[in-house]
């Protein structure tokens, strides 16, 4: 930075800011603290919680060892380039996996693994009408990928007799 010395005090030059069309300090729209304000994976992320809390309510001992995981979209492994085949505890709608159950092993590094139900949030989002929807969509696939894992009816998951 330039600096520029007078007689009676030094002046630094600070980066010029341009408002080039008139339209003011440019920042933040929203607080950090309103919901407005989270990207739509967070806000993704917070409807899984909260689809969630039922089920650990009911069930969180069972529950302990068992992680939740987001992804974006699942990995695609083709055996032939007309033919995509999902490995196994996948749960699928129309051929796009929605979730999928990776039980506890060795990772490809081979240290242990604990199990995770993995929720891909752009297929999810596409089949969802709305919010609402969307957390009955979220709800839905977690008790499916909770019954799997505990090896139980998914009537028994949502509150029924185990």
């Amino acid at each position: 930075m330039p600096v520029v010395t007078t007689a009676r005090r030094t002046l630094r030059r600070s980066p010029r800011r341009r408002d080039r069309r008139g339209r003011g300090l440019r920042g933040l729209l929203y607080p950090v603290s309103t919901p407005s304000f989270r990207s739509r994976a967070e806000r993704f992320d917070a409807r899984v919680l909260e689809a969630l809390e039922p089920i650990e309510l009911r069930w969180g001992p069972e529950l302990a060892d068992l992680d939740l995981a987001v992804d974006e979209v699942p990995e695609v492994d083709r055996t032939s380039p007309d033919e995509v085949v999902w490995g196994s505890g996948v749960l699928a709608d129309a051929g796009v996996p929605l979730a999928q159950l990776v039980p506890a092993g060795v990772d490809q590094a081979g240290l242990p693994s604990r199990a995770r139900i993995v929720l891909y949030r752009r297929p999810l989002e596409a089949r969802a009408k709305g919010g609402a929807d969307l957390g009955e969509l979220l709800h839905e696939v977690l008790v499916e990928q909770v019954a799997e894992y505990l090896n139980i009816e998914p009537d028994a998951v949502e509150g029924g007799a185990e």
